[in-house]
């Protein structure tokens, strides 16, 4: 499972504001320069934080962005939900437009469910604040390091 760049901007961003000093106000531009990233795609990711009510915006001289709410009143699952366009591992999750000719008979089906639900689970724990603080409490690979490595259990 990979993050939509959508979602990835989106936790940049809130991050980002939750990062800042008081009054906490940044700049679409500002953002954008930070990491590097199109001006313009930012503002469509702004726009549905805002909608969501994650982010303020406000318009003209002395405006700007900053969080909605608290960064520890912010789950990330909640960020994760609101930003993904489904979570539908498998095109078998979606019946209206499901075309797979096992759905009925396969046993994959509620696995991948269960790890979904898993997977939401833990992003559920953390809250903005504590990816925004880069504690120990937040797994680091969730934002971009290295992940573990997996070994392999010996017989």
């Amino acid at each position: 499972m990979q993050l939509t760049q959508f979602s990835d901007f989106s936790f940049r961003v809130l991050i980002y504001l939750a990062r800042l000093p008081e009054p906490g106000m940044a700049t679409i531009l500002e953002i954008a320069e930070y990491f590097k990233i199109s001006r313009n795609h930012l503002v469509k990711v702004v726009n549905n934080l805002a909608n969501q009510g994650f982010i303020l915006t406000t318009r003209g001289k002395g405006g700007g962005l900053k969080l909605g709410r608290p960064a520890h009143s912010i789950s990330v699952g909640e960020v994760f939900r609101s930003s993904e366009p489904t979570l539908d591992l498998v095109e078998c999750f979606n019946m209206k437009t499901n075309q797979c000719c096992i759905a009925r008979a396969c046993g994959l089906k509620g696995e991948l469910y269960e790890a979904r639900q898993a997977f939401m689970a833990v992003l559920d724990k953390y809250t903005l604040a504590d990816a925004a603080a880069g504690t120990p409490a937040f797994p680091q690979r969730l934002v971009g390091d290295t992940p573990p490595k997996i070994t392999e259990p010996t017989s």
